[in-house]
């Protein structure tokens, strides 16, 4: 059995999980989740616990086995809990807004970088140095972070750029002068 797929979900107080065939629907008072799964994992909802099982053990129902239940788990905890990403703003001059739905930036272009607020995401700017993306579902904030650091990646000489709160930058040694 999969480490992963071998252990029951819980099912927290105040979310309900309609499954259906291979489709699943979680929906608790944050929001609403649904997702269809491959035909070969067999879902079920009991005694207040989501168990996934697999037909057989091939390769492709192994792989299918785990990743189902880490994809389920999400679902739980996105509608439960939601899922932030913090990003953090490094360089002079460089710093964010919200205005409305739009998040502003400026980071160094001749011009401000504008981004709209996603379907099922929330933006805040507790300060201008920091963005917390947050929603119920983990990909789509995962996704969105991502294309907010992509508009300025971290530089390896001055640390300038956007980046994960947990992340760290391997910074580089600039030219040393010339040797005579």
């Amino acid at each position: 059995m999969s480490r992963i797929g071998k252990e029951p979900i819980a099912i927290p107080a105040g979310v309900e999980v309609k499954v259906d065939g291979n489709t699943v629907t979680v929906k608790s008072s944050k929001g609403t989740l649904t997702k269809t799964f491959h035909a070969n994992m067999k879902i079920a909802v009991e005694n207040n616990e989501i168990k996934v099982t697999r037909p057989d053990d091939t390769k492709q129902n192994k792989e299918l086995h785990g990743l189902t239940r880490s994809l389920l788990n999400n679902m739980v905890k996105g509608v439960s809990e939601g899922f932030e990403k913090t990003l953090e703003i490094n360089g002079v001059g460089y710093r964010a807004q919200k205005q409305g739905k739009k998040l502003v930036m400026n980071l160094g272009y001749s011009h401000n970088v504008e981004m709209e607020e996603p379907e099922g995401i929330t933006i805040e700017v507790p300060n201008p140095n920091s963005i917390i993306v947050k929603g119920i579902d983990n990909e789509k904030v995962g996704a969105f972070a991502a294309e907010i650091r992509t508009k300025r990646l971290p530089e390896p000489y001055k640390g300038k750029g956007i980046k994960y709160s947990y992340e760290t930058i391997r910074r580089k040694e600039g030219k040393t002068g010339a040797k005579k």
